[in-house]
């Protein structure tokens, strides 16, 4: 349970979102990872307030995502964010600085940790923790990480996906590729600039995504109307767009995502991943929700994946499972200050 006197969180540091839960509680905070700024650097709104501002901003204001592929592209605007997130989270124990335990990508380095680490505690943490996106998902999502058995996970985010073999606790093989949601995001934009000479925004692309997006072809496919400016005219239409196109449009994207999966399967030993084909590739994030995802990865590597419980809250709920077992996480996973 959450002491009085020592506030614990746990934080799911997202490229596009950020998730924070607090034990005892459960996820108190779901909000888009996004600032917007005066041209004085003044800070004018946090989170999804700020979102609606992305594409919709006069030139004095600049609405945008601190956090670039799941590791820190600006600091002072992340301590910033985290300090509101923080203070939001805790509510009425704001007196207490509290121990945070934050995710990062697998592929982190050194440096990148100790940013994030320090950017939480400045931010009013007073310890700061660090803990691997992959273990956190696969703790989220029910699998017994302690065991001498090989469990894999692909946790696929706004940023990055992060691909790991875990056993005994440890990731025995993982990898960590730049290439998931926003990067479908950008496929959509590019293809209907290519294919309708239209314009449309980031979170116009991400509705498509969301609304008629699939990784394999449709016999029955979903059709949506997109909205844009026209780049011959300069002028507003309308444009029908179906789930086919889609599929073809962020066709190099999922190649290399799952590219990334293959790639970890060369390096696990054959006891592990004999484990795995038995287990299946477990995943997580808000990316491996896309239509037909988990299919497209068995088909490529005849391997059955499958999508966890709540997969886009299985890091976060993660931290708040190793916050209520600290002792038992901090000597295999942990890394402090």
């Amino acid at each position: 349970m959450l002491s009085r006197f020592s506030p614990k969180l746990g934080i799911d540091l997202g490229t596009t979102s950020i998730l924070v839960f607090v034990p005892g509680i459960g996820i108190v905070l779901n909000e888009p990872s996004v600032v917007a700024l005066s041209s004085d650097n003044q800070v004018l709104a946090v989170g999804s307030v700020a979102k609606e501002m992305i594409g919709r901003t006069p030139d004095n204001v600049h609405a945008y995502r601190p956090l670039k592929n799941g590791v820190i592209a600006d600091y002072r605007v992340t301590e910033i964010m985290l300090r509101h997130f923080i203070r939001q989270a805790l509510n009425r124990f704001n007196f207490f600085r509290p121990e945070v335990l934050i995710s990062v990508p697998a592929g982190v380095t050194s440096t990148e940790r100790r940013a994030v680490i320090e950017a939480a505690i400045k931010a009013g943490a007073k310890n700061a923790y660090v803990v691997k996106e992959p273990i956190l998902a696969a703790i989220g999502a029910g699998i017994p990480i302690h065991e001498p058995r090989g469990h894999m996970i692909a946790d696929i985010g706004g940023g990055t996906i992060d691909v790991a073999v875990i056993s005994l606790g440890g990731i025995v093989a993982s990898n960590s590729v730049k290439c998931a949601g926003n990067r479908i995001d950008e496929a959509i934009i590019d293809y209907v600039k290519k294919t309708r000479n239209l314009s449309i925004g980031e979170k116009t692309a991400e509705e498509v995504k969301i609304t008629i997006g699939s990784a394999l072809p449709l016999e029955e496919e979903l059709t949506m109307e997109v909205r844009g400016i026209d780049i011959v005219t300069g002028l507003p239409r309308v444009t029908e767009i179906k789930t086919n196109e889609i599929v073809r449009a962020i066709g190099k994207e999922l190649r290399d995502m799952v590219k990334a999966v293959k790639d970890v399967f060369q390096e696990t030993p054959p006891e592990l991943a004999s484990d795995i084909m038995n287990g299946g590739i477990i995943m997580t994030g808000g990316t491996s929700q896309l239509r037909n995802f988990p299919e497209l990865i068995r088909r490529r590597t005849g391997v059955k994946a499958i999508l966890a419980d709540q997969a886009l809250f299985c890091v976060v709920k993660g931290t708040g499972i190793a916050l209520d077992h600290l002792d038992t996480y901090k000597k295999t996973i942990i890394t402090k200050r």
